[in-house]
């Protein structure tokens, strides 16, 4: 389990499904109450824990994206949640949102549950800070409505996936935990 405290279990806002509680989960739930709740959403608008497959210099990962949020079935800004400092998980997270699929997600947010900076994905530049500016529905539709939303090129998605193992690495000690994990290739294979 890494470095989490564990509370025990509790029940995820979201998925209604049971997961280990933790402090970080705690304001995961916060996170997610505070979308529906405020900010419009529904909760089928919201995808929590959604992995993304890295593979970097012969290692393997798995990086946990906390919200995707999805505005008629396609993801139109993600959320990461890290506890502390958000100005240094700018970069990791604009990685997030053009790994999450094909095409790039046009809003990043960061947020450690107190603040938030909003992020343009396509230049990287802060467009709002404060966690009560996170884009609600109505404003997240009004974001996007003038965006030309494109795929990003293999080639950048490499790139892409190299910084956010780099950074969820450095994040997480490179030891194995709920939201991050490497795998030496060599080992896997020797296991299967």
């Amino acid at each position: 389990m890494g470095h989490h405290r564990v509370l025990g279990r509790t029940t995820d806002f979201i998925t209604g499904k049971e997961i280990i509680d933790t402090d970080d989960e705690r304001i995961r739930q916060k996170i997610a109450r505070f979308l529906v709740a405020k900010k419009g959403f529904s909760k089928e608008e919201i995808e929590p824990k959604v992995e993304i497959e890295l593979c970097c210099g012969g290692e393997k990962a798995t990086a946990v994206l906390d919200f995707a949020i999805k505005i008629k079935g396609k993801i139109m800004m993600v959320i990461k949640y890290g506890p502390g400092s958000i100005v240094s998980r700018h970069r990791s997270t604009i990685a997030y949102a053009r790994l999450v699929s094909p095409y790039e997600v046009p809003i990043a947010v960061i947020t450690n549950g107190i603040d938030a900076d909003i992020l343009d994905t396509e230049t990287g530049s802060v467009i709002d800070t404060g966690i009560e500016n996170i884009p609600s529905r109505r404003s997240l539709i009004q974001l996007i409505s003038n965006r030309t939303i494109r795929n990003i090129e293999e080639h950048k998605r490499e790139v892409e996936k190299r910084i956010l193992f780099v950074y969820e690495a450095l994040e997480h000690s490179s030891e194995c935990d709920d939201e991050f994990c490497i795998v030496r290739l060599s080992e896997e294979s020797n296991s299967i």
